[in-house]
């Protein structure tokens, strides 16, 4: 597919939709926080009554994927794209950031920064997955070679990952953190703090860990895994600064993910990443509409869940090739 619009051209074709409905904003945000409150209160209430653990398991898997819908409107608020005013947004990131651990200002600033520079191989490492070029790799030590083998392993970015980002990751300021993201961290650990506190007295630290540890590694497991299939697929794009194009890193370097309807609803569409990386301003329940009804983005080749999996192999850019190869064709590289 080759574009030929601009990328004021596309802004104004999106700009209808960039604009947030309060009434829309407010029944996601019902549905979403009623719905995940609302089973973790049966949980709580099935632990009680000594009903199986076993029957209880599926219920933290949708309890996990109704924390990733939350995560979502977090995203949104961070993007202020979720509200019509500055304040709502604040408030309502840092209410949905607290429900998903996950502190507002630290993770507004590293996203921002991950939009700006996303596909820029020399603007690489903050907010987003750690990416060598074949020719790094190569001349790298044996230690970091490891260590890279170890952040693309399966078992470690999808296993250990989940466990990572809640425990260890989110509770620490970025180095390069402004005052108000430092100050956000601190403060988002203390309320978390006092809310488990919270509620482990009301219902017990047990029960609590029971219910907890599952639904937050099936949440983070899918935020990993989404998160990593927006950019890391074999044809994605990656280009030096002096050549990089904002519009070519979104529509070829974001992914248009192709998902069950039922997915894309707990996900938040934000499978439609092509969209999202053009124009972050659009709230998430309108990029559906953006897919169907603006003729650039109907010509994007869509990424299956059969040709995502693969993506696990692919773990450096080529860039001779221009796409993104395993370890084990590194010799024909």
């Amino acid at each position: 597919m080759k574009n030929t619009l601009t990328l004021k051209q596309i802004n104004q074709q999106l700009a209808p939709f960039a604009q947030p409905s309060t009434k829309k904003s407010l029944w996601e945000l019902f549905v979403t926080l009623t719905s995940y409150l609302g089973l973790w209160t049966l949980m709580v209430y099935l632990l009680k009554q000594n009903v199986s653990y076993v029957y209880i398991l599926p219920l933290t898997v949708l309890g996990g994927l109704f924390m990733v819908r939350t995560f979502i409107i977090f995203h949104d608020a961070c993007h202020g794209s979720f509200c019509k005013t500055r304040t709502a947004n604040k408030w309502i990131g840092r209410i949905t950031g607290l429900l998903t651990f996950t502190p507002f200002e630290e993770w507004r600033q590293a996203h921002n920064m991950h939009h700006a520079s996303s596909g820029d191989l020399d603007r690489r490492g903050v907010g987003d997955v750690w990416t060598m070029t074949v020719d790094e790799y190569k001349q790298a030590s044996k230690l970091k070679r490891l260590a890279y083998r170890l952040y693309r392993h399966p078992l470690v970015m999808f296993g250990l990952g989940p466990f990572f980002l809640f425990l260890v990751s989110n509770r620490l300021p970025g180095k390069d953190s402004k005052k108000e993201a430092r100050r956000g961290v601190w403060l988002t650990n203390l309320a978390a703090v006092i809310m488990v506190t919270g509620i482990s007295l009301l219902i017990g630290f047990k029960t609590f860990l029971m219910i907890q540890i599952p639904v937050m590694f099936v949440g983070g497991l899918a935020g990993i895994w989404l998160f990593y299939v927006q950019h890391q697929f074999e044809n994605t794009y990656w280009s030096h600064n002096d050549e990089w194009n904002v519009v070519e890193a979104s529509i070829k370097g974001s992914s248009y993910y192709q998902l069950p309807a039922i997915l894309h609803w707990f996900s938040g569409n934000i499978g439609y990443h092509h969209i999202h990386h053009l124009r972050s301003g659009i709230p998430f329940y309108n990029l559906p509409a953006c897919q169907k009804q603006i003729d650039l983005f109907r010509e994007v080749e869509p990424l299956t869940i059969s040709k995502s999996l693969k993506s696990v192999k692919l773990h450096l850019w080529d860039e001779r090739q221009k796409k993104l190869i395993g370890f084990k064709d590194l010799k024909a590289a």
